[in-house]
């Protein structure tokens, strides 16, 4: 039994020995080093290699939290975005309305205008009527000259007045366009400038999504980036710039 023992005790450390090789020349291929280096060298080699790992997980750790924080302020810029974005909405509906309301007042404005104008050609020629026939039932006797004088002068006085009106009225209709086109004029400024910080929001927002993209384990993990919104760039090129619509 003890001849038994003791060989099967020796099967053991041979084993154990053999298994001690086999590990010891797996480490040193796996740390590059030399088979036959003692065991100070390949423990050396391996707190190396431990030290690596430590700073790999910790570079990365930091690498996340880093993401982590980008991801936040790209929220938050995205934010900012939306309610820019929202804004020149809200400013290009308000430039529409303004638009469409300033030419529906100036077609009224000429309508007027030109209603005005034909009464009083209506009202002269109808006067000039009655003059000639005032002058071909009276004789030219000074009486009758004096008549036509004065009929004369009414109808002179007539032409007169009717001129300052249309001309006050004409005056009045450019003031109110001349108005409108301001008005007009900065609220098209207003809306190009909201437009701009819309689009430069944006277009950083992609960069900054762009760059996140390496520093996480999904894509998918990042908020999505919404679309330009080409609509309102598309509408601002095509606003008035000036008056009478110029660019």
């Amino acid at each position: 039994m003890e001849q038994a023992q003791l060989e099967l005790q020796l099967k053991v450390w041979k084993e154990l020995a053999i298994s001690k090789q086999i590990l010891m020349r797996s480490a040193t291929d796996a740390l590059k080093l030399d088979p036959n280096c003692s065991q100070e060298e390949l423990k050396v080699a391996l707190d190396a290699v431990i030290k690596k790992i430590a700073e790999a997980d910790s570079s990365v750790a930091t690498a996340r939290q880093e993401a982590k924080q980008a991801i936040t302020e790209m929220e938050k810029k995205l934010q900012i975005a939306e309610k820019a974005r929202a804004i020149a909405v809200a400013s290009a509906e308000e430039t529409r309305v303004a638009q469409d309301s300033a030419t529906r007042q100036i077609e009224i404005e000429r309508a007027n205008f030109t209603k005005e104008m034909a009464q009083m050609k209506s009202v002269v020629a109808e006067k000039d009527k009655t003059v000639k026939a005032i002058n071909a039932a009276l004789a030219d006797t000074p009486e009758n000259v004096v008549k036509k004088l004065k009929a004369l002068r009414k109808e002179k006085q007539d032409e007169a007045d009717g001129r300052r009106t249309a001309e006050a009225n004409m005056a009045t209709l450019r003031k109110e366009k001349q108005q409108t086109d301001e008005q007009l004029t900065k609220a098209n400024e207003k809306n190009a400038k909201l437009i701009t910080a819309y689009t430069d929001t944006h277009a950083l927002a992609g960069k900054l999504h762009e760059q996140l993209k390496p520093l996480v384990k999904d894509e998918k993990d990042l908020p999505a980036l919404p679309e330009l919104d080409k609509s309102l760039t598309e509408e601002a090129k095509d606003e008035p710039k000036g008056k009478n619509g110029k660019k």
